[in-house]
Protein backbone atom coordinates (compact mmCIF):
# COMPACT_ATOMS: atom_id res chain seq x y z
CA UNK A 1 0.00 0.00 0.00
CA UNK A 2 1.17 2.98 -0.64
CA UNK A 3 1.25 5.76 2.55
CA UNK A 4 -2.14 7.36 3.31
CA UNK A 5 -0.21 10.69 2.33
CA UNK A 6 2.29 12.00 0.81
CA UNK A 7 2.88 14.80 3.16
CA UNK A 8 4.24 12.47 5.35
CA UNK A 9 6.40 11.07 3.31
CA UNK A 10 8.44 14.19 2.52
CA UNK A 11 8.53 15.23 5.95
CA UNK A 12 10.48 11.88 7.27
CA UNK A 13 14.19 13.19 7.37
CA UNK A 14 16.79 11.24 5.73
CA UNK A 15 19.76 11.96 8.05
CA UNK A 16 23.33 10.68 6.47
CA UNK A 17 25.77 9.33 8.69
CA UNK A 18 29.20 11.60 9.36
CA UNK A 19 31.99 9.97 7.39
CA UNK A 20 35.38 10.16 9.53
CA UNK A 21 38.25 12.00 7.84
CA UNK A 22 40.21 9.65 5.47
CA UNK A 23 38.07 6.97 5.64
CA UNK A 24 36.28 7.61 2.58
CA UNK A 25 36.00 4.25 0.16
CA UNK A 26 36.70 4.77 -3.54
CA UNK A 27 33.64 4.18 -5.89
CA UNK A 28 33.55 2.80 -9.06
CA UNK A 29 30.41 2.23 -11.43
CA UNK A 30 30.52 0.16 -14.38
CA UNK A 31 28.04 1.50 -16.50
CA UNK A 32 26.69 -1.00 -19.03
CA UNK A 33 24.71 -0.38 -22.41
CA UNK A 34 21.53 -2.74 -23.42
CA UNK A 35 22.70 -5.57 -20.91
CA UNK A 36 19.60 -7.20 -20.38
CA UNK A 37 18.64 -8.98 -17.09
CA UNK A 38 18.56 -12.54 -19.28
CA UNK A 39 22.26 -12.09 -20.73
CA UNK A 40 24.00 -12.30 -16.81
CA UNK A 41 24.34 -16.11 -15.66
CA UNK A 42 23.44 -15.00 -11.77
CA UNK A 43 20.52 -13.86 -13.04
CA UNK A 44 19.53 -16.22 -15.41
CA UNK A 45 20.45 -19.36 -14.61
CA UNK A 46 19.16 -20.40 -18.65
CA UNK A 47 21.45 -18.25 -19.74
CA UNK A 48 23.92 -19.55 -22.68
CA UNK A 49 26.66 -16.71 -22.64
CA UNK A 50 29.04 -17.34 -20.00
CA UNK A 51 29.79 -14.27 -18.11
CA UNK A 52 32.05 -15.38 -15.01
CA UNK A 53 33.52 -12.31 -13.99
CA UNK A 54 29.85 -11.09 -13.06
CA UNK A 55 28.75 -14.15 -11.48
CA UNK A 56 31.76 -13.85 -9.40
CA UNK A 57 31.20 -9.81 -8.46
CA UNK A 58 27.94 -11.13 -7.37
CA UNK A 59 29.38 -13.49 -5.34
CA UNK A 60 31.36 -11.36 -3.43
CA UNK A 61 28.52 -8.43 -2.66
CA UNK A 62 24.73 -8.04 -3.12
CA UNK A 63 22.65 -9.09 -5.60
CA UNK A 64 19.23 -6.76 -6.34
CA UNK A 65 16.74 -9.01 -8.04
CA UNK A 66 14.23 -5.45 -8.42
CA UNK A 67 16.46 -3.07 -9.60
CA UNK A 68 15.37 -0.75 -12.59
CA UNK A 69 17.33 1.63 -14.73
CA UNK A 70 15.73 5.80 -14.44
CA UNK A 71 13.83 4.89 -17.99
CA UNK A 72 14.11 2.58 -21.27
CA UNK A 73 16.63 4.07 -23.04
CA UNK A 74 20.13 5.57 -22.38
CA UNK A 75 20.28 9.54 -22.50
CA UNK A 76 17.70 9.74 -19.62
CA UNK A 77 18.98 7.23 -17.48
CA UNK A 78 22.38 8.31 -17.54
CA UNK A 79 20.67 12.02 -16.49
CA UNK A 80 19.25 10.31 -14.11
CA UNK A 81 22.17 8.36 -12.49
CA UNK A 82 24.08 11.73 -12.38
CA UNK A 83 21.53 13.26 -11.08
CA UNK A 84 19.27 11.35 -8.73
CA UNK A 85 16.36 12.97 -10.30
CA UNK A 86 13.98 11.57 -13.09
CA UNK A 87 14.64 12.56 -16.53
CA UNK A 88 10.85 13.20 -17.32
CA UNK A 89 10.70 16.34 -15.24
CA UNK A 90 13.00 18.13 -17.53
CA UNK A 91 10.51 17.23 -20.63
CA UNK A 92 12.87 15.88 -23.01
CA UNK A 93 11.80 13.06 -25.57
CA UNK A 94 14.10 10.73 -27.28
CA UNK A 95 18.00 10.53 -26.72
CA UNK A 96 20.70 12.66 -28.19
CA UNK A 97 22.76 11.72 -31.34
CA UNK A 98 25.60 13.05 -33.10
CA UNK A 99 25.97 16.61 -32.10
CA UNK A 100 22.86 17.14 -30.33
CA UNK A 101 22.57 18.96 -27.20
CA UNK A 102 23.06 21.24 -24.98
CA UNK A 103 23.81 18.83 -22.03
CA UNK A 104 20.59 18.11 -20.29
CA UNK A 105 22.10 18.20 -17.28
CA UNK A 106 20.95 21.56 -15.84
CA UNK A 107 24.67 24.01 -15.84
CA UNK A 108 23.48 24.61 -11.65
CA UNK A 109 22.39 21.19 -10.85
CA UNK A 110 24.58 19.01 -8.25
CA UNK A 111 25.53 15.80 -9.97
CA UNK A 112 26.87 12.98 -8.82
CA UNK A 113 30.33 13.58 -9.35
CA UNK A 114 30.05 17.03 -8.24
CA UNK A 115 28.79 16.29 -4.73
CA UNK A 116 31.72 13.47 -4.36
CA UNK A 117 34.26 16.23 -5.78
CA UNK A 118 33.34 18.48 -3.07
CA UNK A 119 34.40 15.79 -1.13
CA UNK A 120 37.70 15.70 -2.23
CA UNK A 121 37.78 12.69 -4.74
CA UNK A 122 39.36 12.94 -7.97
CA UNK A 123 36.49 11.92 -10.64
CA UNK A 124 36.57 10.60 -13.52
CA UNK A 125 34.14 9.21 -16.51
CA UNK A 126 35.71 7.46 -19.03
CA UNK A 127 33.20 6.06 -22.49
CA UNK A 128 29.96 6.62 -23.39
CA UNK A 129 28.38 10.20 -22.29
CA UNK A 130 25.18 10.61 -24.04
CA UNK A 131 23.40 13.23 -22.34
CA UNK A 132 24.11 16.21 -24.36
CA UNK A 133 26.99 18.46 -25.80
CA UNK A 134 27.09 21.90 -27.48
CA UNK A 135 29.77 21.55 -30.15
CA UNK A 136 30.10 24.80 -32.20
CA UNK A 137 30.45 25.96 -35.81
CA UNK A 138 33.14 28.18 -37.37
CA UNK A 139 31.73 31.45 -36.43
CA UNK A 140 30.78 30.15 -32.70
CA UNK A 141 27.83 29.36 -32.83
CA UNK A 142 25.97 26.17 -31.16
CA UNK A 143 24.88 22.96 -33.10
CA UNK A 144 21.73 21.09 -31.91
CA UNK A 145 21.26 19.12 -35.42
CA UNK A 146 21.70 15.23 -34.01
CA UNK A 147 21.89 14.29 -37.90
CA UNK A 148 25.18 14.14 -40.27
CA UNK A 149 25.22 17.38 -41.56
CA UNK A 150 25.18 19.01 -37.78
CA UNK A 151 28.71 16.68 -37.39
CA UNK A 152 29.89 18.15 -40.80
CA UNK A 153 29.37 22.17 -39.13
CA UNK A 154 31.46 21.36 -36.13
CA UNK A 155 34.54 23.33 -35.86
CA UNK A 156 36.82 20.64 -33.54
CA UNK A 157 39.01 23.39 -32.39
CA UNK A 158 36.54 24.94 -30.32
CA UNK A 159 36.25 23.84 -26.86
CA UNK A 160 32.88 22.00 -25.57
CA UNK A 161 31.52 24.53 -23.30
CA UNK A 162 29.08 22.02 -21.87
CA UNK A 163 31.67 18.47 -21.45
CA UNK A 164 31.46 16.39 -18.66
CA UNK A 165 34.20 17.91 -17.02
CA UNK A 166 31.92 21.18 -16.54
CA UNK A 167 29.56 19.01 -14.87
CA UNK A 168 31.55 17.53 -11.83
CA UNK A 169 34.08 15.70 -13.48
CA UNK A 170 37.70 16.27 -13.30
CA UNK A 171 38.47 14.22 -16.41
CA UNK A 172 36.61 12.31 -19.45
CA UNK A 173 37.65 10.33 -22.22
CA UNK A 174 34.83 8.62 -24.20
CA UNK A 175 32.25 9.46 -26.80
CA UNK A 176 29.09 11.94 -27.17
CA UNK A 177 26.83 9.40 -27.58
CA UNK A 178 26.36 6.03 -28.71
CA UNK A 179 30.40 4.97 -28.98
CA UNK A 180 29.43 2.91 -32.62
CA UNK A 181 26.35 4.26 -33.89
CA UNK A 182 25.81 7.75 -34.00
CA UNK A 183 27.30 9.94 -36.61
CA UNK A 184 30.44 11.07 -34.64
CA UNK A 185 33.16 8.46 -34.55
CA UNK A 186 35.60 10.38 -32.67
CA UNK A 187 37.27 10.29 -28.79
CA UNK A 188 36.76 13.05 -26.71
CA UNK A 189 39.18 14.15 -24.15
CA UNK A 190 37.66 16.69 -21.30
CA UNK A 191 36.38 19.15 -23.70
CA UNK A 192 38.38 18.66 -27.01
CA UNK A 193 38.56 16.21 -29.73
CA UNK A 194 41.74 15.57 -30.38
CA UNK A 195 41.56 13.73 -33.35
CA UNK A 196 38.64 15.12 -35.63
CA UNK A 197 36.82 13.08 -37.87
CA UNK A 198 38.59 13.19 -41.63
CA UNK A 199 36.45 10.84 -43.90
CA UNK A 200 33.42 8.69 -44.19
CA UNK A 201 32.99 5.41 -42.17
CA UNK A 202 33.90 2.44 -44.99
CA UNK A 203 31.13 0.12 -43.55
CA UNK A 204 32.12 -2.98 -46.12
CA UNK A 205 34.27 -3.41 -42.98
CA UNK A 206 32.20 -3.84 -40.74
CA UNK A 207 31.21 -7.41 -40.58
CA UNK A 208 27.50 -8.64 -42.04
CA UNK A 209 25.03 -10.03 -39.26
CA UNK A 210 22.11 -9.30 -37.71
CA UNK A 211 23.93 -7.11 -35.00
CA UNK A 212 25.55 -4.46 -37.26
CA UNK A 213 22.53 -2.97 -38.69
CA UNK A 214 22.67 0.36 -36.10
CA UNK A 215 26.37 1.93 -37.67
CA UNK A 216 24.86 5.47 -39.29
CA UNK A 217 27.42 6.13 -41.89
CA UNK A 218 29.15 9.54 -40.30
CA UNK A 219 32.95 10.55 -40.60
CA UNK A 220 35.21 8.59 -38.48
CA UNK A 221 38.90 9.81 -36.89
CA UNK A 222 42.27 8.32 -38.12
CA UNK A 223 42.57 6.96 -34.48
CA UNK A 224 38.65 5.40 -33.85
CA UNK A 225 38.97 1.62 -34.57
CA UNK A 226 35.46 0.28 -33.98
CA UNK A 227 36.37 -3.13 -32.94
CA UNK A 228 38.45 -1.54 -30.41
CA UNK A 229 36.67 0.93 -28.91
CA UNK A 230 35.59 -0.59 -25.57
CA UNK A 231 39.77 -2.28 -24.76
CA UNK A 232 40.70 1.33 -25.49
CA UNK A 233 37.77 2.24 -22.82
CA UNK A 234 39.67 -0.39 -20.74
CA UNK A 235 43.01 0.73 -21.41
CA UNK A 236 42.21 3.97 -20.13
CA UNK A 237 40.18 3.21 -16.87
CA UNK A 238 43.57 0.84 -16.07
CA UNK A 239 45.60 3.84 -16.72
CA UNK A 240 43.87 6.17 -14.17
CA UNK A 241 43.67 3.46 -11.33
CA UNK A 242 47.41 2.81 -11.87
CA UNK A 243 48.09 7.10 -11.94
CA UNK A 244 45.71 7.26 -8.81
CA UNK A 245 47.22 4.66 -7.10
CA UNK A 246 50.96 6.20 -7.75
CA UNK A 247 50.16 9.88 -7.64
CA UNK A 248 47.29 10.19 -5.22
CA UNK A 249 47.03 6.97 -3.02
CA UNK A 250 45.45 9.07 0.17
CA UNK A 251 42.86 10.66 -2.04
CA UNK A 252 39.26 8.49 -2.48
CA UNK A 253 38.37 8.29 -6.39
CA UNK A 254 35.28 8.34 -8.06
CA UNK A 255 35.68 6.44 -11.30
CA UNK A 256 32.24 5.81 -13.94
CA UNK A 257 33.29 3.22 -16.47
CA UNK A 258 30.87 3.53 -18.91
CA UNK A 259 31.05 0.79 -21.79
CA UNK A 260 29.84 0.20 -25.87
CA UNK A 261 28.93 -3.14 -25.07
CA UNK A 262 26.39 -4.62 -25.57
CA UNK A 263 24.93 -1.78 -27.04
CA UNK A 264 24.55 -2.40 -31.27
CA UNK A 265 26.46 -2.88 -33.53
CA UNK A 266 27.68 -5.90 -31.67
CA UNK A 267 31.12 -5.70 -33.35
CA UNK A 268 33.83 -7.98 -30.43
CA UNK A 269 37.62 -6.98 -30.37
CA UNK A 270 39.50 -9.86 -32.73
CA UNK A 271 40.44 -11.60 -29.21
CA UNK A 272 36.55 -12.92 -28.66
CA UNK A 273 35.45 -13.72 -31.95
CA UNK A 274 33.66 -16.94 -32.40
CA UNK A 275 34.53 -17.15 -28.80
CA UNK A 276 31.02 -17.71 -27.52
CA UNK A 277 29.61 -19.78 -30.62
CA UNK A 278 26.79 -17.66 -30.08
CA UNK A 279 27.90 -15.23 -32.74
CA UNK A 280 28.78 -11.23 -32.63
CA UNK A 281 26.50 -10.69 -29.73
CA UNK A 282 27.16 -13.67 -27.60
CA UNK A 283 30.74 -12.65 -27.88
CA UNK A 284 29.88 -8.92 -27.03
CA UNK A 285 28.85 -10.22 -23.98
CA UNK A 286 31.61 -12.09 -23.42
CA UNK A 287 34.08 -8.75 -23.63
CA UNK A 288 31.96 -7.06 -21.47
CA UNK A 289 32.17 -9.42 -18.24
CA UNK A 290 36.35 -9.82 -19.23
CA UNK A 291 36.07 -5.86 -18.98
CA UNK A 292 34.66 -6.63 -16.09
CA UNK A 293 37.03 -9.30 -14.56
CA UNK A 294 40.27 -6.89 -15.32
CA UNK A 295 38.98 -4.06 -14.02
CA UNK A 296 38.32 -6.71 -10.31
CA UNK A 297 41.77 -7.98 -11.38
CA UNK A 298 43.23 -4.33 -11.81
CA UNK A 299 41.80 -3.21 -8.06
CA UNK A 300 43.24 -6.41 -6.48
CA UNK A 301 46.70 -5.81 -7.67
CA UNK A 302 46.98 -2.78 -6.99
CA UNK A 303 45.39 -3.17 -3.32
CA UNK A 304 42.39 -1.04 -3.81
CA UNK A 305 40.01 -3.82 -3.49
CA UNK A 306 39.08 -3.82 0.05
CA UNK A 307 38.46 0.18 -0.18
CA UNK A 308 36.22 0.24 -3.12
CA UNK A 309 32.65 0.12 -3.37
CA UNK A 310 32.00 -1.51 -6.84
CA UNK A 311 28.78 -1.25 -8.67
CA UNK A 312 27.34 -2.70 -11.81
CA UNK A 313 24.47 -2.48 -13.81
CA UNK A 314 22.73 -1.29 -17.20
CA UNK A 315 21.36 1.66 -18.60
CA UNK A 316 17.84 -0.35 -20.04
CA UNK A 317 16.78 -3.51 -20.97
CA UNK A 318 18.29 -5.76 -24.38
CA UNK A 319 17.94 -3.99 -28.11
CA UNK A 320 15.39 -5.91 -30.42
CA UNK A 321 17.26 -7.04 -32.56
CA UNK A 322 19.60 -9.48 -29.93
CA UNK A 323 16.54 -10.58 -28.52
CA UNK A 324 14.67 -11.75 -31.36
CA UNK A 325 17.78 -12.92 -32.92
CA UNK A 326 19.39 -14.38 -30.28
CA UNK A 327 16.01 -16.51 -28.95
CA UNK A 328 15.51 -17.65 -32.78
CA UNK A 329 19.11 -19.12 -32.80
CA UNK A 330 21.05 -19.63 -29.83
CA UNK A 331 18.13 -20.10 -27.12
CA UNK A 332 19.03 -17.20 -25.79
CA UNK A 333 16.94 -14.53 -23.91
CA UNK A 334 18.23 -11.73 -22.81
CA UNK A 335 15.31 -10.05 -21.36
CA UNK A 336 14.32 -13.48 -19.27
CA UNK A 337 12.19 -13.97 -17.13
CA UNK A 338 10.39 -11.00 -18.06
CA UNK A 339 7.81 -9.16 -21.04
CA UNK A 340 9.43 -6.58 -23.41
CA UNK A 341 12.55 -5.24 -24.20
CA UNK A 342 14.73 -1.56 -24.62
CA UNK A 343 11.93 0.80 -25.16
CA UNK A 344 9.06 -1.31 -23.33
CA UNK A 345 7.73 -0.23 -19.74
CA UNK A 346 7.02 -4.07 -19.83
CA UNK A 347 9.73 -5.08 -16.89
CA UNK A 348 11.98 -6.69 -19.92
CA UNK A 349 12.93 -2.63 -20.58
CA UNK A 350 14.11 -1.38 -17.65
CA UNK A 351 14.51 -4.11 -14.77
CA UNK A 352 18.32 -4.51 -14.99
CA UNK A 353 21.11 -6.24 -13.05
CA UNK A 354 22.51 -4.21 -10.31
CA UNK A 355 25.24 -5.86 -8.50
CA UNK A 356 27.32 -3.65 -5.47
CA UNK A 357 30.33 -5.00 -3.91
CA UNK A 358 32.03 -3.63 -0.71
CA UNK A 359 34.32 -6.04 1.19
CA UNK A 360 33.97 -5.98 4.65
CA UNK A 361 30.63 -3.82 4.60
CA UNK A 362 28.56 -5.87 2.77
CA UNK A 363 27.91 -9.69 3.26
CA UNK A 364 29.38 -11.81 0.34
CA UNK A 365 26.30 -13.59 -1.77
CA UNK A 366 23.65 -11.79 -0.72
CA UNK A 367 20.66 -10.66 -2.03
CA UNK A 368 17.23 -9.01 -2.06
CA UNK A 369 14.25 -8.06 -3.50
CA UNK A 370 13.64 -4.76 -2.60
CA UNK A 371 12.62 -2.59 -5.24
CA UNK A 372 15.09 -0.23 -6.44
CA UNK A 373 16.11 2.71 -9.07
CA UNK A 374 19.59 3.33 -10.19
CA UNK A 375 18.82 7.19 -9.50
CA UNK A 376 19.00 5.73 -6.11
CA UNK A 377 22.78 5.95 -6.04
CA UNK A 378 23.41 9.40 -5.55
CA UNK A 379 21.33 9.36 -1.89
CA UNK A 380 23.15 6.30 -1.04
CA UNK A 381 26.48 7.61 -2.15
CA UNK A 382 25.67 10.72 0.05
CA UNK A 383 24.91 8.74 3.36
CA UNK A 384 28.26 6.80 2.14
CA UNK A 385 30.51 10.23 2.46
CA UNK A 386 28.15 11.94 4.90
CA UNK A 387 27.01 14.59 2.71
CA UNK A 388 24.10 16.33 3.72
CA UNK A 389 21.75 17.09 0.09
CA UNK A 390 20.06 20.10 -0.14
CA UNK A 391 16.44 19.83 -1.46
CA UNK A 392 16.60 20.77 -4.40
CA UNK A 393 19.16 17.74 -5.37
CA UNK A 394 18.48 14.23 -6.15
CA UNK A 395 14.63 14.29 -6.09
CA UNK A 396 14.26 11.00 -6.89
CA UNK A 397 16.86 9.03 -4.83
CA UNK A 398 16.56 6.79 -2.03
CA UNK A 399 19.28 6.34 0.38
CA UNK A 400 20.21 2.20 0.09
CA UNK A 401 23.05 2.16 2.35
CA UNK A 402 20.70 0.74 5.66
CA UNK A 403 19.97 -2.38 2.82
CA UNK A 404 23.26 -2.71 2.04
CA UNK A 405 24.00 -2.70 5.16
CA UNK A 406 21.10 -5.49 5.91
CA UNK A 407 19.79 -7.05 2.73
CA UNK A 408 17.18 -9.15 4.69
CA UNK A 409 15.62 -5.32 5.91
CA UNK A 410 11.77 -5.77 5.64
CA UNK A 411 10.53 -2.26 5.77
CA UNK A 412 10.50 -1.05 2.06
CA UNK A 413 13.17 2.06 1.30
CA UNK A 414 10.71 2.60 -1.58
CA UNK A 415 6.92 3.52 -0.65
CA UNK A 416 7.13 3.51 -4.93
CA UNK A 417 9.11 3.59 -7.70
CA UNK A 418 7.90 5.40 -10.98
CA UNK A 419 8.90 4.42 -14.66
CA UNK A 420 9.19 5.88 -17.65
CA UNK A 421 9.79 5.56 -21.48
CA UNK A 422 11.44 7.61 -24.03
CA UNK A 423 8.19 8.65 -25.13
CA UNK A 424 7.59 10.13 -21.69
CA UNK A 425 4.79 7.72 -20.89
CA UNK A 426 4.84 6.68 -17.07
CA UNK A 427 4.46 3.97 -15.04
CA UNK A 428 4.64 3.41 -10.70
CA UNK A 429 5.29 0.55 -8.73
CA UNK A 430 4.08 -0.36 -4.92
CA UNK A 431 5.01 -3.16 -3.84
CA UNK A 432 3.71 -5.87 -5.85
CA UNK A 433 0.95 -3.64 -8.05
CA UNK A 434 2.76 -1.97 -11.13
CA UNK A 435 0.25 0.75 -12.80
CA UNK A 436 1.13 1.52 -16.53
CA UNK A 437 -0.93 5.45 -17.33
CA UNK A 438 -1.06 4.18 -20.95
CA UNK A 439 -1.67 1.53 -23.30
CA UNK A 440 0.24 -0.94 -25.04
CA UNK A 441 4.15 -0.88 -24.63
CA UNK A 442 4.87 2.81 -24.08
CA UNK A 443 7.58 2.29 -26.08
CA UNK A 444 8.01 0.00 -29.43
CA UNK A 445 5.07 -0.42 -32.01
CA UNK A 446 4.63 -4.44 -31.65
CA UNK A 447 1.88 -4.19 -34.69
CA UNK A 448 4.21 -2.07 -36.80
CA UNK A 449 7.75 -4.12 -36.76
CA UNK A 450 7.40 -7.34 -38.23
CA UNK A 451 9.74 -9.06 -35.91
CA UNK A 452 7.81 -8.35 -32.96
CA UNK A 453 4.37 -9.21 -33.93
CA UNK A 454 4.90 -12.75 -32.63
CA UNK A 455 5.43 -11.37 -28.99
CA UNK A 456 1.75 -10.42 -29.22
CA UNK A 457 -0.22 -11.38 -25.73
CA UNK A 458 -3.74 -11.39 -25.66
CA UNK A 459 -5.57 -8.16 -24.69
CA UNK A 460 -7.46 -9.25 -21.82
CA UNK A 461 -8.74 -5.60 -20.98
CA UNK A 462 -8.89 -4.34 -24.45
CA UNK A 463 -10.84 -1.05 -23.53
CA UNK A 464 -8.80 -0.21 -20.24
CA UNK A 465 -7.22 2.95 -21.04
CA UNK A 466 -4.14 1.84 -18.73
CA UNK A 467 -2.69 -1.19 -17.44
CA UNK A 468 -2.19 -2.82 -13.47
CA UNK A 469 -0.55 -5.90 -12.83
CA UNK A 470 0.06 -7.96 -10.22
CA UNK A 471 3.84 -8.80 -9.86
CA UNK A 472 3.59 -11.51 -7.35
CA UNK A 473 1.23 -13.39 -9.09
CA UNK A 474 1.73 -12.38 -12.94
CA UNK A 475 5.94 -11.45 -12.87
CA UNK A 476 5.43 -11.58 -16.50
CA UNK A 477 2.65 -9.05 -17.10
CA UNK A 478 -0.20 -11.27 -19.26
CA UNK A 479 -3.76 -10.13 -16.93
CA UNK A 480 -4.42 -6.96 -17.13
CA UNK A 481 -6.65 -5.86 -13.98
CA UNK A 482 -6.94 -2.50 -14.20
CA UNK A 483 -10.84 -3.08 -14.67
CA UNK A 484 -11.21 -5.58 -11.48
CA UNK A 485 -9.10 -3.21 -9.44
CA UNK A 486 -10.66 0.24 -10.24
CA UNK A 487 -9.88 1.18 -6.15
CA UNK A 488 -5.66 0.21 -6.67
CA UNK A 489 -6.36 2.17 -10.36
CA UNK A 490 -7.48 5.27 -8.84
CA UNK A 491 -4.91 4.91 -6.17
CA UNK A 492 -2.03 4.69 -7.84
CA UNK A 493 -2.82 7.20 -10.62
CA UNK A 494 -3.49 9.91 -8.38
CA UNK A 495 -0.41 8.79 -6.57
CA UNK A 496 1.65 9.81 -9.70
CA UNK A 497 -0.17 12.73 -10.09
CA UNK A 498 1.22 13.91 -6.72
CA UNK A 499 4.60 12.59 -7.50
CA UNK A 500 4.89 14.72 -10.49
CA UNK A 501 3.30 17.35 -9.93
CA UNK A 502 5.48 17.98 -6.30
CA UNK A 503 8.39 17.65 -8.37
CA UNK A 504 10.09 14.86 -5.99
CA UNK A 505 9.61 11.08 -4.94
CA UNK A 506 12.38 11.18 -2.55
CA UNK A 507 11.42 12.50 1.24
CA UNK A 508 12.17 15.85 2.03
CA UNK A 509 15.54 16.30 3.79
CA UNK A 510 16.06 17.83 7.31
CA UNK A 511 18.61 20.50 7.41
CA UNK A 512 22.00 19.39 10.06
CA UNK A 513 20.09 22.13 12.37
CA UNK A 514 16.50 20.69 12.78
Amino acid sequence: MIRPALLSLLLAAAVAPAAAAGSLPNILIIFADDLGYGDVGCYNPESKVATPSIDRLASQGLRFTDAHSPSTVCTPSRYSLFTGRMAFRTGLKGVFTGAGGPNMIEADRLTLPGMLKEKGYLTALIGKWHVGLTFRDSEGKPISDGGPEGEKRIDYSRPITDSPVHRGFDEFFGTACCPTTDWIYAYIEDDRVPNPPVAPIDKSTIPENPYTKDCRPGRIAPDFKMDEVDLKFLDRSLRFLDKHKSERPDQPFFLVHSTQAVHLPSIPAPEFVGKSGLGAHGDFIMELDAIVGRLMTKLDELGMSENTIVMLSSDNGPEIAPIVNMRADHGHDGARPWRGMKRDQWEGGHRVPFIVRWQGEIEAGSETSQTTCLTDIMATCASIIGYQLPNDAAEDSFDLLPLLKDPDLKDPIRPFTIHQTNRLELAIRSGKWKYLDHRGSGGNDYRKKPQLTPYILPEKAPDAPGQLYDMEKDPGETENLYLKHPEKVRELKEALERLKSSGRSAPLRSSPDE
